[in-house]
C-alpha cells in the first residue's frame, strides 16, 4: 500500500516522533501484561499509518498469526505516511524492548537503512512487508506484493479495453523516490506497451503517451487536486493509470465534477474493500489486488521460525497479485469482483 507528502515543519516531524515512540512504548507496555517479560517471543510490527485500511488489515493479520503462535506483537507507525523519523524511533524501542524480528513497511526506503542496519548488527531479523527497501539487501528478506506485475496488469489490461484508441495518459503516482510507486508506474507503462522499462529502474518511467503526471501520496483529496491539474494541462485525457484506489477516487470525482467519468478509464492498484466496490460500481474499470493479511503472517512466522533456531528468512517472497474486473479482456488473466469481494480488506 502507499504513502503521503514528504514535506512537513520541524514541528511536526517533531510531534511525529513522539507518536510514533508511544504507540512503541505502549506495545512494551501490553507486552508485559501478557508476560512477554516471562520470556515469550517478542514480534515488531511498524508500519507506515495506524489508519490507512491496508495497514490496518496487516495489523490483524500479524496479531492473528501471533496470538496462534504463542508469541507476543508489539506495533507502531508512523505519525503520518512519510514519516520517517517516527520509523526510527519505532525501531529504536522494540530493540530495546528485545524483539526477535522486526516486520516494517519503509515510509522513506532509502532513509530507514541505518536505523535496520543497527538492529540488524544485533541479531534481530528484519522483514519488508510490502515495500522493498533501497537497496533490498537493507533487510534480511522481502515478503511483498511484485508491485511492477500489479502495473503490468492494470496496464495490458488498460491496452485492451482501450481497443485500438490513441491514448493520452495521465499518471496519478505516489511520491519521489519512493520504491512501491516507482515499480507500479513502470510496470503499468510496460504492460501497456508505452515503454521499455527495466524492472529494477530507480526512477520513474516516460513515454509519449503519457500527456501529464503528478504526485498524490496515494490520498484521495490529493488525487481529485492531481487530476484537475491535469485536466487544465491536458483536457482530452483518456486514460488515468493511479498509484492506488483513494487516488483512483479522487480522479473519478474530478472527473465526474467536468462531465467525463463515462469517458476516461480509470485503471489502479490496491484491492481494498473500497476500491473493490468502486470496480463494481464502474467507477474504477480494473484494479490489480494485493494480499496484506498474507504478508504480515508470513513474516511472522518467519521471525517465530529464526527464534526457535531457524534460519533467518531471505531473498523476496511473492505474496501474489489479481486483477480485478468485471469486464475482462481476452488475453489479460483476472477475477470479476465477486472474487475480489471475497478476498479484499479495509
Amino acid at each position: 500500500m502507499v504513502p503521503t507528502p514528504r514535506t512537513r515543519r520541524v514541528w511536526t516531524a517533531a510531534v511525529a516522533i513522539a507518536a510514533a515512540g508511544a504507540v512503541a512504548l505502549t506495545g512494551c507496555s501490553s507486552s508485559s501484561k501478557s508476560g512477554a517479560s516471562g520470556g515469550k517471543i517478542k514480534v515488531g510490527l511498524i508500519t507506515k499509518t495506524e489508519t490507512n485500511p491496508f495497514f490496518v488489515k496487516m495489523k490483524e493479520g500479524a496479531q492473528k498469526e501471533a496470538s496462534a503462535k504463542g508469541v507476543t506483537l508489539m506495533t507502531a507507525a508512523g505519525a503520518f505516511d512519510g514519516d520517517n523519523a517516527g520509523q526510527v524511533t519505532a525501531v529504536e524501542n522494540m530493540v530495546a524492548a528485545g524483539v526477535k524480528g522486526i516486520l516494517i513497511t519503509p515510509s522513506d526506503t532509502k532513509a530507514i537503512i541505518p536505523a535496520l542496519a543497527k538492529a540488524r548488527a544485533k541479531g534481530i531479523e528484519v522483514i519488508a512487508l510490502d515495500t522493498p527497501t533501497d537497496p533490498q539487501s537493507g533487510v534480511d528478506a522481502l515478503f511483498a506484493t511484485d508491485n511492477f506485475h500489479a502495473g503490468e496488469l492494470i496496464g495490458k489490461y488498460a491496452k485492451g479495453a482501450m481497443a485500438g484508441k490513441a491514448p493520452k495518459i495521465a499518471t496519478l503516482d505516489l511520491a519521489p523516490g519512493v520504491t512501491v510507486g516507482i515499480l507500479r508506474h513502470n510496470g503499468f507503462l510496460s504492460g501497456f506497451g508505452a515503454a521499455t522499462v527495466d524492472k529494477t529502474a530507480s526512477t520513474l518511467a516516460t513515454a509519449p503517451q503519457v500527456v501529464c503526471s503528478q504526485d498524490t501520496a496515494g490520498d484521495q483529496a490529493k488525487g481529485q487536486t492531481a487530476m484537475e491539474n491535469c485536466l487544465t494541462k491536458a483536457p482530452g485525457i483518456n486514460l488515468v493509470y493511479t498509484i492506488n484506489e483513494p487516488a483512483a477516487l479522487g480522479a473519478y470525482t474530478a472527473l465526474k465534477a467536468k462531465g467525463l467519468e463515462k469517458s476516461v478509464l480509470i485503471v489502479s492498484v490496491d484491492g481494498g474493500c473500497t476500491g473493490t466496490k468502486a470496480v463494481q460500481s464502474g467507477q474504477i474499470a480494473a484494479t490489480s489486488q494485493q494480499y496484506p493479511l498474507k504478508m504480515a503472517s508470513q513474516g511472522v512466522d518467519a521471525v517465530v521460525s529464526y527464534a526457535k533456531g531457524g534460519p533467518k528468512a531471505s531473498g523476496y517472497t511473492d505474496t501474489g497479485v489479481t486483477l480485478i474486473t468485471d469486464k475482462a479482456i481476452a488475453g489479460v488473466d483476472s477475477k470479476d469482483t465477486a472474487f475480489g469481494l471475497a478476498s479484499c480488506w479495509g
